[in-house]
């Protein structure tokens, strides 16, 4: 039968394979999953997002200001979800204890996230190797980097899935402060390229503000892509809700930012700036709803470009330079 002009999205949509599969490089385990990640945030990688998020086979890494104790009844509650969650550490003195210690009481997690501002320096390198001979079959990801050669030397180093991103994200002003950022689209392309060459897989962190803005990075050739304001907002959002004029809001804040810093450092120290900005997003209630809106996109997306399964998109995909993407005429979509 001929479909109408206005049926084959939504009739094709509905066929549209999302699920990836991966045998990752250095813990040989495997993943299964729709590969869209909550980002390690305050306001985002909480334990509610990972709860709401599994439903959906999605991913979340959880901040890393959770306690041991805090791990542990989570576990006890949702075990369930231990499958598609990562554990969050940075690299300070304190934090490779403290990552040991909650993958200890916590025997089921099988994925740690090494997150830093700036991947580029010896002593990430070397904490990435310390954490990959300590859990030789965990799966790491690691990051943030923006350019194929340190892609290839995290890989070596014991990481699996490389963290690409420097500035994009939506309360990030690295770019503003320091002058250093790479465009996401083009790091996203080119360490692609690299961490495939190895054997390796990639997750696009930052920049995305759309459906639309997620199928451009799994076309590019990201792996997994990390969402951290796209999330922010929801029910499941870390926050209070604040009121005002009659509307609800929640904070939303950059980890780097200054309220990020007082929460959990005391400030921010005398020889650095701060490298986020706190936000009041808009209450948007449940997180499903804006999953479900995600979903759908890149489902639409496949049928567009002529792609069964997401496995294809990048196989599919052509990227065109516009100086104009949407016609705003009648103001834009909120």
């Amino acid at each position: 039968r001929k479909a109408s002009a206005q049926q084959p999205c939504c009739s094709c949509s509905f066929q549209v394979d999302l699920m990836r599969s991966f045998t990752f490089r250095n813990s040989k385990s495997s993943y299964r999953g729709i590969p869209i990640i909550a980002a390690n945030m305050d306001t985002v990688g909480t334990f509610e997002m990972a709860q709401a998020l599994h439903q959906f086979t999605l991913f979340t890494t959880i901040h890393k200001h959770y306690s041991v104790d805090d791990w542990v009844e989570f576990a006890g509650k949702h075990p369930e979800c231990l499958e598609s969650v990562a554990v969050s550490t940075g690299t300070g003195e304190n934090d490779f204890d403290r990552i040991s210690a909650i993958l200890e009481a916590v025997p089921q997690l099988q994925y740690i996230c090494v997150d830093v501002a700036n991947g580029y320096s010896e002593h990430f390198v070397h904490f990435v190797k310390d954490v990959r001979q300590k859990f030789p079959k965990h799966t790491i990801m690691a990051g943030n980097v923006v350019t194929g050669e340190m892609v290839e030397e995290l890989i070596l180093a014991g990481a699996d899935i490389i963290k690409v991103g420097i500035g994009p994200g939506s309360v990030c002003t690295t770019r503003k402060k320091t002058g250093v950022g790479y465009p996401q689209l083009s790091a996203v392309i080119e360490c692609a390229d690299a961490a495939h060459g190895l054997g390796g897989h990639i997750i696009s962190d930052g920049g995305c503000t759309c459906p639309g803005d997620v199928s451009k990075a799994f076309g590019a050739g990201a792996d997994f892509v990390m969402l951290g304001g796209m999330l922010a907002g929801h029910t499941e959002s870390g926050g209070e809700i604040i009121e005002k004029n009659g509307k609800k809001y929640k904070l939303f804040y950059g980890m780097s930012s200054d309220t990020a810093m007082k929460r959990h450092a005391g400030g921010v120290a005398d020889y650095r700036a701060s490298e986020g900005k706190t936000v009041e997003v808009v209450y948007k209630g449940p997180v499903d709803v804006t999953v479900r809106d995600i979903l759908g996109g890149v489902r639409s997306t496949c049928t567009y470009v002529g792609a069964a399964k997401l496995k294809e998109l990048s196989r599919r995909t052509t990227f065109i330079r516009v100086t104009q993407q949407l016609n705003n005429v009648f103001g834009t979509d909120s």
